[in-house]
C-alpha cells in the first residue's frame, strides 16, 4: 500500500505548504501520540528539531497535537537526529521526534519518528499513522492532557555518548580539527566532543540564524571546509549536514572523501580489531563499485540495498552486520546508534587515523574510484520510466555495460526529479550511456 505522507525520511516538504503546515504538524502529533499510547503508564514523546526558522512553529504545534492525546512531550532542543534517537531510548520514551529536512535549504522542513527502541518507524506505523491523520482522533479528557517541559542537559548527555564510542586508550591531543556543523543540530555539540578529546577545534557553520542552514556550509557544500583545512593547516575537516546524521571528511590537502572511502576505513579497522560482525558491509546501489572491489580483496562481503538508510538499516539487522550506510555519508554503526550518526562516525575514523600516525590524504583514500555520472532529470508528472521508449533505451544501456560496469536509475523519494546513475572502467562509456538515458526520459516527461 502507498504511503501517502511518509516519504523515504519521514514526511518531508516545502513549510507552510501540504504537507508542511502547523495544521498538518499537530494532526500528526495526534495520530502519532494516539498510535503510540499502549497501556496504562504515563506516555512520553522526545521532540528535538535542527535549527531552520520554521522549526519553532513545527515544534509548538506538535506540542499541541501530542498533549492533546495526552502525551508527555520532553523538549530537548536542537540536536542531532541520532542524539533524538539515543534519548529516547535512554529515557525510556515511548516515542522520539526529530524535527529537521536534513540536508535541504531552511525553507524547507520535515519530521522524523521514532519508535520507544529509538530505531525509525516501519512502514506499518507509519500506514497506521496515516490512517489516523485523515480519521477522527479521541481526545484526552481534561485531566489526562499531557505536559511539556525542556530538558537542558540533553547535550551534555549526548557528548557523553558520543565521546563513549571513541577509543578510551586514544585521544586527540595536538590534532587540528576543522569542523562544519552547516548551521545545523551539532553546531554545540560536535565542536565540544571534539574540544573534550583533546583536539584543537577550529568550528565553522556554527551561526545559525534561522536561515542559513546548509547555506554554503555542511556535507553538501564542503568548499569551505577545504578552503579552512588548508589555510589553518588542520590535519583533517569534518562536515555534517543540518542534522548532523552525514558525514564528509577533507584531507588535509583539501581532498574530500566520500561516505565510500569512509565506510571502508571504518570496516577495516573494525575487521582488524575483531568487531565486524557478519564479515560485510551493507550499503546502496549507489556505492562505488570501486568500493565492491577494494572489501573483497580483503575478504569483506558487500550487500546493496535500495537509496535510504532506512533500507541499509533494515538490512542491516536482517544479516546481522553491524556497519552500514551510503555514499552521501549516512553511516550506521549499530554497535552504538539506531540510524546515521555523523559525529559518532567521524570519531571512529579519527581513532583509525590516530592509531596508523599517517596523514589523512594517504591514510583516509582505500580505493581509486571508478568513474560515476549521476544526472537529474525534473518532471512535471506521469511515469517517464514505464514509457517504452525509455524501456528500450535502458535496456540497450544495461547490455552495453554488462561486465565493465553498473546502471541504476530511479524516482527521487523527496523531489519531482528520475535520477540516472552509470559508473564503469570506460569514463567516455559512462557519459555516453547517461546523457542517452537523460534524452529518452525528457523526450516522454
Amino acid at each position: 500500500m502507498a504511503r501517502k505522507y511518509f516519504g523515504t525520511d519521514g514526511i518531508r516538504g516545502k513549510t507552510n505548504q501540504l504537507p508542511m503546515t502547523a495544521a498538518m504538524a499537530m494532526k500528526v502529533g495526534m495520530a502519532a501520540g494516539a498510535h503510540f499510547r499502549r497501556g496504562d503508564h504515563r506516555h512520553r514523546v522526545v521532540i528535538g528539531k535542527d535549527t531552520r526558522l520554521s522549526g519553532y512553529m513545527i515544534e509548538s504545534a506538535m506540542v499541541a497535537g501530542f498533549t492533546s492525546v495526552g502525551m508527555d512531550v520532553v523538549l530537548v532542543g536542537p540536536m542531532p537526529t541520532p542524539a533524538v534517537a539515543m534519548l529516547t531510548h535512554s529515557m525510556r520514551a515511548d516515542m522520539g521526534v526529530m524535527i529537521s529536512a536534513s540536508h535541504n535549504p531552511y525553507g524547507d522542513n520535515g519530521i522524523k519518528l521514532f519508535g520507544p527502541d529509538g530505531y525509525k518507524l516501519s512502514d506499518a506505523d507509519e500506514l497506521a499513522i496515516e490512517a489516523l491523520i485523515d480519521g477522527d482522533i479521541a481526545l484526552a479528557p481534561s485531566a489526562e492532557i499531557g505536559r511539556a517541559r525542556r530538558v537542558e542537559d540533553a547535550r551534555g548527555r549526548y557528548i557523553h555518548f558520543a565521546k563513549s564510542t571513541f577509543p578510551s586508550e586514544l585521544r586527540l591531543d595536538g590534532m587540528r580539527i576543522v569542523v562544519d556543523c552547516a548551521n545545523g543540530a551539532a553546531y554545540q555539540v560536535a565542536p565540544s566532543a571534539l574540544w573534550e578529546l583533546g583536539a584543537d577545534v577550529v568550528a565553522i557553520g556554527v551561526e545559525p540564524n534561522g536561515k542559513n542552514i546548509n547555506a554554503g556550509v555542511g556535507s553538501t557544500a564542503p568548499d569551505l571546509l577545504r578552503e579552512t583545512v588548508v589555510a589553518s593547516g588542520a590535519a583533517i575537516g569534518i562536515a555534517l549536514d543540518g542534522d548532523a546524521d552525514r558525514l564528509i571528511v577533507v584531507d588535509e590537502t583539501g581532498r574530500v572523501v566520500d561516505g565510500d572511502q569512509l565506510m571502508a576505513v571504518i570496516a577495516s579497522g573494525w575487521q582488524r580489531q575483531g568487531k565486524l560482525v557478519g564479515g560485510a558491509l551493507v550499503t546502496t546501489v549507489m556505492s562505488n563499485l570501486g568500493l565492491e572491489r577494494h572489501l573483497a580483496g580483503q575478504g569483506i562481503g558487500m550487500l546493496r540495498t535500495q537509496v535510504g538508510d532506512r533500507y541499509v538499516l533494515e538490512a542491516m539487522r536482517e544479516k546481522g552486520i553491524n556497519v552500514g550506510g551510503e555514499q552521501s555519508g549516512h553511516i550506521i554503526l549499530s554497535d552504538y546508534a539506531t540510524t546515521g550518526d555523523g559525529l559518532v562516525a567521524a570519531l571512529q575514523v579519527l581513532g583509525e587515523l590516530v592509531t596508523a600516525g599517517a596523514p589523512a590524504s594517504d591514510f583516509l583514500h582505500r580505493f581509486e574510484p571508478l568513474p560515476q555520472l549521476l544526472k537529474n532529470v525534473r518532471f512535471a508528472g506521469g511515469k517517464p520510466l514505464e514509457a517504452d521508449s525509455v524501456k528500450s533505451v535502458i535496456a540497450e544501456a544495461e547490455a552495453e555495460l554488462n561486465g565493465s560496469g553498473r546502471l541504476v536509475i530511479r524516482p527521487s523519494g523527496t523531489e519531482p526529479v528520475i535520477r540516472v546513475m552509470a559508473e564503469g572502467d570506460d569514463r567516455a562509456q559512462v557519459e555516453r550511456v547517461v546523457d542517452r538515458i537523460c534524452d529518452a526520459v525528457r523526450a516522454a516527461a
